[in-house]
């Protein structure tokens, strides 16, 4: 079985990202390798930001990892959030200041469309891959629902009526970005 290391400190991401990976791999964390590190994100790309997380950790322990950099891109608004989607209304990443801005923003916009785009960052045998999941969808005027974090009270993916924080993780998982790549790596990891 497949061992890889999952370079992120997000127990959120840690906990989807194993619901869709069930038995497959063993996962492990940053906290369960001990590895207590906040790795930069100082690129302008999801691309370049996922690339320097995996091989900082790779570089660090010389295993087989993976990272991934998500972000929310609203055409209103230009690409914004885009890589700055964790700490779009400052540096305390706060869910609810930037899902505030985020509104703010795009309050006389009749355009709602935006979509969550994620790029994982696989690392095996010290030679990359990327592989990229996207999930379409719309801007709501206000919250809805109490599951999940980030921008999930206000999303709502085409196909659904329900934001993703109104959805169980297996219904969020239906439409999921950060699933559609991970499905991705899942299908190349099974024929390396």
């Amino acid at each position: 079985m497949k061992k890889l290391i999952f370079a992120t400190n997000n127990q959120h991401k840690v906990d989807e990202i194993k619901v869709v990976l069930g038995n497959l791999f063993v996962i492990t964390t940053l906290q369960e390798a001990a590895i207590d590190i906040d790795i930069p994100e100082p690129h302008d790309t999801l691309e370049a930001n996922a690339t320097e997380k995996s091989f900082t950790i790779y570089k660090l322990t010389n295993q087989n990892c993976f990272s991934e950099d998500t972000g929310l891109e609203v055409p209103f608004l230009n690409g914004e959030p885009g890589v700055k989607s964790a700490r779009y209304a400052g540096d305390n990443r706060s869910f609810e200041a930037n899902i505030d801005k985020l509104l703010n923003n795009m309050i006389s916009s009749l355009n709602r469309k935006a979509q969550f785009r994620t790029v994982i960052s696989l690392i095996l045998n010290g030679k990359e891959i990327q592989f990229e999941g996207i999930c379409k969808g719309v801007i709501l005027k206000e919250r809805r629902g109490g599951k999940g974090f980030g921008y999930d009270p206000v999303f709502v993916p085409e196909g659904s009526k329900k934001t993703f924080a109104e959805m169980t993780m297996e219904e969020k998982n239906h439409f999921s970005h950060r699933k559609k790549a991970m499905t991705k790596m899942i299908e190349f990891l099974k024929i390396s």
